[in-house]
């Protein structure tokens, strides 16, 4: 109890100067095995989070196979609704899917069959949502391997087999959805894909996991495109992490400033690198941020101080 009446404290005390129509970052996460769900922290400067909740779930898992909550992405759509979805299990066909006015009380949650049709297929692995502005179109894609599929790429024992895509669905409604797509199939295992709009040079930015395991390459790239319908070039940038092992990329453009914040997994730690020219080159600022304990990959994103504000009251 008093750690909670201590949390409540900081948080009224550190909103006090925040109003109404300022902007305020929210990072969806989960941790442990993700069984307890949704976590929320936010940011006013993208280097300082703070959990919200006192650092307890949002929201319980209830559908898959496993009943988990990995992954959780989360989008805003033009009339405030928050969409979400996430991982639900380790070798599920589907993906979890609910909706928020408010990321307190959400909808029920419902499976979508993303990946029934194909009855190999071992997973569907990080869900992200994209809303593309000019169709009034949501993206739904993620990572899936299934067996044979693909060109077969060099692996580790631990990871043999596993030679993942990306895939996708479309929908307006989250009622009915799009057949079921390829959305990007480098020459490499790829996983944890995630995009973001440039506000300056009007065109999308995605971030994905190099996955290979043998040599182990297991770091972030990226790629660009002018129209997410045409698709994104297959030919990636080289790595924008460091030495070290790095997954589920969050991008999220703070002015012309461009994060990517990621799960440093084999160091039990976030990172983060950052653009100041959009895209074009990075420095490492893991040591200027600090996220709550435990965090694992999410997503990051802007939204209304009025939602914050709601949100502590």
């Amino acid at each position: 109890m008093k750690n909670v009446i201590v949390w409540m404290i900081l948080t009224v005390w550190s909103i006090m100067n925040v109003t109404a129509g300022d902007t305020v970052y929210l990072f969806s996460y989960f941790i442990n095995n993700s069984k307890d769900g949704l976590h929320l922290a936010y940011s006013y400067d993208g280097l300082t989070w703070t959990a919200l909740n006192g650092g307890r779930s949002f929201l319980t898992p209830t559908v898959g196979k496993d009943k988990l909550m990995r992954d959780p992405s989360i989008c805003q759509a033009p009339d405030g609704t928050f969409h979400m979805v996430w991982t639900s299990s380790w070798t599920d066909r589907i993906i979890g899917y609910a909706s928020s006015r408010d990321l307190i009380h959400w909808s029920e949650q419902k499976a979508i069959p993303v990946m029934m049709n194909e009855p190999a297929a071992h997973n569907c692995w990080a869900p992200e949502l994209f809303y593309d502005e000019s169709s009034q179109t949501y993206y739904i894609f993620w990572a899936t391997t299934i067996p044979g599929r693909h060109k077969e790429v060099p692996s580790s024992e631990s990871e043999k087999g596993l030679n993942h895509r990306i895939y996708y669905v479309t929908t307006k409604d989250f009622k009915s959805f799009s057949k079921t797509a390829m959305f990007f199939n480098p020459d490499f295992s790829v996983i944890d894909a995630a995009i973001v709009k440039d506000p300056k040079r009007n065109d999308l930015i995605m971030v994905v996991k190099n996955e290979n395991s043998n040599p182990p390459e297991k770091n972030l790239r990226v790629t660009r495109t002018e129209n997410i319908r045409k698709g994104f070039p297959t030919k990636v940038s080289a790595p924008i992490t460091g030495n070290y092992w790095a997954e589920g990329p969050a991008p999220l453009f703070i002015g012309d400033t461009l994060y990517v914040y990621f799960d440093k997994y084999r160091d039990h730690r976030y990172g983060a690198v950052r653009s100041l020219d959009h895209g074009e080159t990075w420095e490492d600022v893991s040591d200027q941020v600090s996220f709550p304990k435990g965090i694992r990959h999410g997503t990051a994103f802007a939204v209304d101080a009025s939602v914050i504000l709601d949100m502590i009251q």
